[in-house]
């Protein structure tokens, strides 16, 4: 087994674990961007959310929001980033599906999920949605 995060759902791996069901685990990320920086991972290996099967979506969703709530418990943060890196070009390094929480106060210096990227689509909006109709 080579993934880090199955790994670490093995037991092979310790971790600071903040959250668990028998769904999902999550854990202190080692390289916090924030103090209680948290990451949610599935139990099941899903490299992106579109491999995650199914079956396991809510119950993921469900750890995630308790997880969040367990931070917000313990941290007491003025508010929280919450995403993810879907994919190598947006940034995912660990090909096994997780979760970032990322607590955020006033003042840290971070911004909104609006300031990750500066690449606005070369098509109106407008044109956009009709792609999808």
């Amino acid at each position: 087994m080579t993934c880090i995060f199955c790994r670490i759902v093995a037991k092979e791996i310790p971790n600071y674990t903040v959250y668990e069901d028998s769904h999902a685990l999550a854990f202190l990320d080692i390289q916090p961007l924030a103090q209680g920086h948290t990451v949610i991972i599935p139990k099941v290996h899903a490299g992106t959310l579109l491999d995650l099967p199914d079956s396991e979506a809510a119950a993921w969703s469900l750890a995630v929001k308790r997880a969040l709530e367990r931070v917000d418990q313990i941290i007491h943060p003025d508010g929280f980033n919450v995403g993810l890196n879907h994919g190598e070009a947006a940034g995912q390094a660990v090909a096994h599906l997780h979760m970032h929480i990322i607590p955020r106060f006033r003042a840290d210096g971070g911004g909104s999920m609006h300031s990750i990227i500066e690449a606005p689509s070369h098509l109106p909006v407008e044109e956009v949605a009709k792609l999808f109709a």
